[in-house]
């Protein structure tokens, strides 16, 4: 059974090459969204196994998103990943202090690098 995505990003040049790009490599990508309003209505709506969140959203803090979606969605902290064009180490003092099981610099997003780190924080 496909691995159940959901990808939270304000690009929506990046959630199309995103979603087809994990696609392509066994994601069944299940939900997009372009904030954390949508965020939280489509993780209740379609129960992602993993999500995927941007830490810059515009106006919105990806790190505010994924404690709203562990928090009001319910999602296990495991679940979410942050993703960024900023390297790690730009954010890693809140990356750390985050829920979220960890990070990945989306010019390294594959669907085995997603599978590499929920299986590391498992």
């Amino acid at each position: 059974m496909a691995l159940r995505c959901m990808i939270v990003d304000d690009s929506p040049r990046f959630l199309a090459a995103a979603r087809g790009l994990l696609e392509r490599e066994g994601l069944l990508v299940v939900a997009v969204a372009t904030n954390g309003a949508e965020a939280i209505r489509y993780a209740v709506e379609a129960g992602p196994d993993v999500t995927l969140v941007d830490i810059n959203l515009g106006e919105q803090s990806g790190f505010d998103v994924v404690r709203r979606l562990t928090r009001e969605a319910g999602l296990a902290p495991s679940t979410v990943i942050l993703i960024s064009t900023h390297a790690e180490e730009d954010y890693a003092e809140l990356i750390a202090a985050s829920p979220a099981a960890g990070f990945l610099p989306k010019a390294r997003l594959s669907a085995g690098a997603v599978r590499a780190l929920l299986g590391s924080s498992a």
